[in-house]
C-alpha cells in the first residue's frame, strides 16, 4: 500500500509589502504600507497591502484613491521594485533547499510554493503541521518575511487549506485531509474562495442551483459534464477533496503545443499609427525570445483593444507557413516578420480609433534544429536560389546570435532600432520593467 502523502502550500504574507518593510527595518504586522506606483496617479492599483493595513479594512489589490485619506496620510507608499522581490523569492527558495530536495518543491508563483513533506517527516521527526511551521519559522528568521501555509493529503487540499483556513488559524496554518474535507468545506461559501472556481464558473453553477461543494458533490454528473465538458471530472474530484496529481507529475508535464506571448497596456490612448509602431517593437522582441529558445513558430496571433471599450479586434491563427524560413532563422531586426505583423495590423485596425492594449502570440512552436534537419543540404544542392536563400538565412542567424550576446552582456537597451527611440515607443521603458512594473527604483 502506498504511503500517505502530505503536502504544504506556503504563501508569503503580503509579499511585496513585507519585503519593503524588511528593507526599512519595519514590522509588516505593525506598519501601514502599500506597494504602488504613485507616478501613475491615485487610480493606480496597490500591488500589495501590509497585514497592518488589511486589519484596518484595506482590501488587497485596491486602488490608492480607495484608501481613506486620513489613513493614507500615515501610510508609506513604496514604489514597486520587481527585481528586489524576485531576489527575495530566490533567497526564500534557498531556505527551503536547506531542508528539502528541489525535486519535492514546486514554485507556484513568486510568493507561493508547493512542498511534498512526505519524505521529511520521519527524517526531522515532525508531523506535517510541525514541518510546515518549521519551514515558515526558518523563512522568517533568515529572511524576515512571514508566511502562511496549508497542509493537506494532496496538493489541492493543501491549496484550499491555505486559501480558506490558514488566515483564521492562530498559527496561520490550515490543515485538510480527504476524510475531513466534506465536514469542514462542503458548506463553505462563497464558492469562489475555492481554487479554480472564478466568478464565471460560479455563475454557471448557480444557474443549476449549485452554490457549494456539497451541491457539486451531490449533483447529477451528467449535468456537470453537459455544462463543463471534460472539466467536470476535475470539478467532481475536487468536490470530494480528491487530487491524484503529484509534484513529480507536474514537473514531468509537457504541453502538446507551446507558444510565446507578449502583451502590454499602453501608457495612454494611442492613435492607430502610434499603436502600429509599438506592435512592430513587440514583434521584434517576441521574435528574439523565440530565437533565444531555438524555436520555430507556425503562426502568429495579434490582438489590439480599442481604448473606448473592451472589444477585441483580432485576426486569429493567421497562416504563416510561407514565412517559416525567416521565422526559423532570420534576425527579427532584419527579416520579414515585422512586415507580416504590420500587414496583420493593417487588416484589423481602424485608423480612426484610439487603442490601449496589444497582445502578440507566436503559436505552435517546434524545435528549430529538428525542423531544419535533412532539409538544408538537399535543397541548396538542387536549386541555386535555395542555396542563396539558405546562405542569407545563415548570415541572419549569426547576426541574431550576436544581438542576443550583446543584450546579455550589456542589457536589453544596448541595441535597439531607431524606431524604438520614437516618442510613442515603449521599448526603452519596458526594458526596465518586470511584469509591467519597475524592476528597480533609482
Amino acid at each position: 500500500m502506498e504511503k500517505q502523502r502530505y503536502y504544504a502550500c506556503i504563501d508569503l504574507k503580503s509579499f511585496y509589502a513585507s519585503v519593503e518593510c524588511v528593507e526599512r527595518n519595519l514590522d509588516p504586522m505593525k506598519t501601514d504600507l502599500v506597494v504602488a506606483d504613485i507616478k501613475r496617479t491615485k487610480g493606480t492599483i496597490c500591488l500589495a497591502v501590509s497585514p497592518s493595513l488589511k486589519e484596518k479594512g484595506v482590501k488587497n489589490r485596491c486602488r490608492l484613491f480607495q484608501i481613506p485619506n486620513k489613513l493614507l496620510e500615515n501610510t508609506i507608499i513604496a514604489p514597486p521594485r520587481m527585481q528586489k522581490y524576485i531576489d527575495y523569492s530566490a533567497r526564500i527558495y534557498g531556505v527551503y533547499l536547506g531542508y528539502i530536495s528541489k525535486e519535492d518543491i514546486y514554485p507556484y508563483s513568486v510568493d507561493e510554493a508547493f512542498i511534498d513533506l512526505t519524505p521529511y517527516l520521519k527524517l526531522y521527526h515532525k508531523t506535517p503541521r510541525e514541518m510546515a511551521k518549521f519551514l515558515m519559522d526558518e523563512v522568517y528568521e533568515k529572511v524576515g518575511v512571514r508566511a502562511t501555509a496549508g497542509v493537506g493529503t494532496n496538493m489541492y487540499l493543501a491549496k484550499v487549506a491555505l486559501d480558506i483556513l490558514a488566515k483564521h488559524a492562530d498559527d496561520f496554518i490550515g490543515e485538510l485531509t480527504e476524510e475531513n474535507f466534506a465536514k469542514k468545506m462542503w458548506d463553505h461559501q462563497p464558492i469562489t474562495d475555492f481554487w479554480r472556481i472564478g466568478p464565471g464558473i460560479a455563475k454557471r453553477l448557480a444557474e443549476h442551483r449549485m452554490f457549494s461543494m456539497r451541491d457539486i458533490a451531490n449533483a447529477d454528473p451528467q449535468v456537470l459534464y453537459r455544462v463543463f465538458g471534460i472539466d467536470a471530472e476535475l470539478m467532481i474530484d475536487h468536490a470530494w477533496g480528491r487530487e491524484p496529481v503529484t509534484i513529480a507529475d507536474v514537473k514531468k508535464y509537457k504541453p502538446k503545443d507551446s507558444s510565446i506571448s507578449l502583451g502590454q497596456v499602453l501608457p495612454r490612448d494611442y492613435k492607430a499609427e502610434e499603436t502600429g509602431l509599438v506592435v512592430r517593437e513587440m514583434m521584434r522582441e517576441v521574435m528574439l525570445r523565440c530565437a533565444r529558445e531555438g524555436k520555430v513558430a507556425t503562426s502568429v496571433t495579434l490582438v489590439v483593444v480599442p481604448s473606448y471599450k473592451d472589444k477585441i479586434a483580432t485576426m486569429n491563427e493567421h497562416d504563416l507557413r510561407k514565412a517559416e524560413n525567416y521565422l526559423s532563422g532570420s534576425a527579427p531586426l532584419l527579416g520579414d516578420a515585422v512586415k507580416v505583423i504590420s500587414d496583420l495590423f493593417d487588416k484589423i485596425v481602424d485608423s480612426s480609433k484610439m487603442y490601449r492594449r496589444i497582445y502578440i502570440n507566436l503559436n505552435k512552436l517546434t524545435d528549430k534544429n529538428a525542423k531544419a534537419a535533412g532539409q538544408k543540404d538537399m535543397f541548396k544542392e538542387l536549386f541555386p536560389e535555395e542555396k542563396e536563400a539558405q546562405e542569407k538565412e545563415d548570415e541572419n542567424e549569426r547576426i541574431e546570435k550576436a544581438i542576443l550576446k550583446i543584450r546579455d552582456k550589456h542589457g536589453k537597451s544596448a541595441i535597439m532600432t531607431a524606431e524604438d527611440l520614437e516618442d510613442a515607443g515603449t521599448t526603452r521603458a519596458r526594458n526596465n520593467m518586470i511584469g509591467g512594473h519597475q524592476a528597480n527604483v533609482e
